[in-house]
């Protein structure tokens, strides 16, 4: 019984390796793999690996829950990205635990407000952090008045002149989307309203680190996110002397769809007469049709969706059908056999599903493969198979 994925290695790597050399070359500066929660699918200690192997000196996890499993099979600096919040106990504890460990000085944490970074400016010890803005994701960080505020405390001002904190550098999280409300810093008429709101930070970022000298001055780099080689081109050209490191993570494991393929072997085939009813939930299919039992359910990421967008009439008209359809009982699966997507019998189980297949359909063979059209970053699976 599995659920597998097959990499077809050699197009992978080199999609890799392609988006690695463009996301370099653009911001003039090396990139930075980002390896969070199952690892988009393909697991963590999978793409650590390959993060190595692609030569990255630093790295990103989601929390500070995953940053033990990945300093065991990495070199260099651990990003967190989730804020450290003083006020959220159990990651806090794990931060302190965190201090006691020999790959405690890799790891860099995110800081989004004044009460967590006075917390670290008072405790033993010392911690590199990076201060997030509050861009028009609108999700965690600091205001431009709020950043200069904090950066011109005395309290901060000390613990940077003894090493309490070292500062490397503003880090941006940008919308997917371009932002709706961005106007454009005086003189500035390149690049889309992302490159814009870049600027604009890395513009304040760069004049406010430019009057810093001597020890504990914080660094004059901008970490970014969500942008494409075009944007980092514009944006590296407008700086001076910042440093301009690029994470990414969906584009470099994820971009070449093609390279990947999900799939459930099958388990059992039964031809049913009209009328029989299966499953947990004892539904009736179609007439003479034939019960297929799949590898694969709601442990692997079958069946858990998140919800859509829904920008365009399209979409809200797709999301409305799919919504009837659930409510009439009916689902269709992500599972395709001779070529078409094929139709639950009902939810799926923990870890299989059971399909209907028509009775006009070729069969398939216990063993067989039914590809399957997932969300890598909500999947799980039994094995990653490297061809």
């Amino acid at each position: 019984m599995s659920f597998t994925l097959r990499v077809a290695g050699d197009r992978w790597r080199a999609h890799t390796e392609s988006v690695r050399k463009e996301v370099s070359n653009a911001s003039r500066s090396s990139f930075v793999p980002v390896i969070k929660s199952d690892g988009y699918g393909l697991g963590q200690t999978f793409l650590a690996a390959e993060a190595m192997r692609l030569e990255a000196d630093t790295v990103c996890v989601g929390t500070v829950f995953e940053v033990d499993s990945l300093a065991a099979v990495t070199r260099g600096d651990i990003v967190v990205l989730e804020p450290f919040e003083v006020r959220d106990v159990a990651a806090a504890e794990e931060w302190w635990r965190l201090g006691q460990r020999l790959h405690a000085g890799r790891v860099i944490r995110g800081i989004a407000n004044l009460e967590s970074l006075l917390a670290l400016c008072s405790r033993e010890g010392s911690a590199r952090i990076v201060l997030e803005a509050k861009t028009s994701m609108h999700r965690f960080g600091f205001s431009e008045s709020a950043l200069l505020a904090a950066l011109r405390d005395e309290r901060v001002r000390h613990a940077l002149a003894t090493g309490r904190i070292f500062i490397e550098g503003l880090t941006l999280h940008l919308p997917m989307v371009q932002p709706v409300d961005e106007i454009a810093p005086r003189g500035v008429t390149d690049g889309t309203a992302r490159a814009r709101e870049v600027m604009r930070w890395a513009g304040l970022w760069q004049a406010e680190t430019a009057v810093w000298s001597g020890h504990g001055a914080p660094a004059n780099v901008v970490w970014v996110s969500h942008l494409d080689e075009a944007e980092l081109i514009v944006i590296a050209r407008s700086l001076d002397d910042t440093t301009l490191r690029c994470r990414i993570g969906s584009r470099l494991w994820l971009g070449d769809r093609k390279a990947l393929v999900a799939s459930g072997t099958v388990l059992a085939v039964h031809p049913l007469a009209t009328g029989t009813h299966v499953g947990y939930r004892q539904r009736t299919g179609p007439k003479d049709g034939t019960l297929v039992v799949v590898s694969g359910g709601t442990a692997h990421g079958i069946g858990l969706t998140a919800p859509t967008p829904a920008a365009s009439v399209r979409q809200r008209i797709v999301t409305a059908g799919t919504g009837a359809l659930d409510a009439a009982g009916r689902a269709l699966s992500p599972f395709t056999w001779a070529k078409k997507q094929r139709w639950f019998a009902e939810p799926p189980h923990q870890h299989h599903s059971m399909i209907w297949l028509p009775h006009d359909c070729v069969l398939p063979q216990i063993g067989d493969q039914f590809s399957a059209d997932v969300r890598f970053t909500t999947s799980h699976f039994d094995a990653v198979i490297v061809d």
